[in-house]
């Protein structure tokens, strides 16, 4: 792993992410609070394209939050991706 921790490896691939997905990609900003056994991924973008990263009725982050929990069923840690603008 490089040195990297799980939930620092999802943060990574969730930012690559939404970075392709929005217009400016210096506005994607991504926090990780970290737990024992759970970690929670926030995902915060400029309020006009909080739309591109949800998609139409909520497909586009459903998509990654599937990715998400793949990831962290790989890693046998629970990490949840939240949009608090959403």
């Amino acid at each position: 792993m490089g040195g990297q921790n799980s939930a620092q490896l999802v943060r990574d691939m969730v930012e690559k992410i939404a970075k392709t997905i929005v217009d400016n990609e210096q506005d994607v900003k991504v926090n990780i609070v970290e737990g024992e056994r759970t970690a929670i991924v926030e995902l915060r973008v400029n309020k006009d394209e909080v739309g591109k990263v949800i998609g139409k009725s909520g497909r586009i982050v459903k998509a990654i939050r599937a990715l998400v929990s793949a990831a962290s069923a790989k890693y046998n840690k629970r990490i949840i991706l939240e949009v608090p603008d959403a």
